[in-house]
């Protein structure tokens, strides 16, 4: 299983995390602490992320 959080590192791709968080409407270092997989987001960044990444939330954060 993939961890949610290398799956986020790999969808931001060349992005910095600030300007992937900007565009999110999160700060960086929550992005980080999502990519570290130090705090699960809640369920509306979730969706927000998923929106932004253009992936569905079961593909990001619980597909294996």
């Amino acid at each position: 299983m993939i961890p949610y959080g290398k799956r986020l590192i790999e969808l931001r791709g060349e992005k910095s995390q600030e300007e992937a968080a900007k565009d999110i409407g999160i700060a960086t270092s929550t992005l980080g602490m999502y990519e570290t997989e130090r705090r699960i987001p809640r369920d509306s960044i979730k969706i927000a992320i998923a929106n932004y990444y253009g992936k569905s939330v079961q593909e990001i954060f619980f597909t294996p």
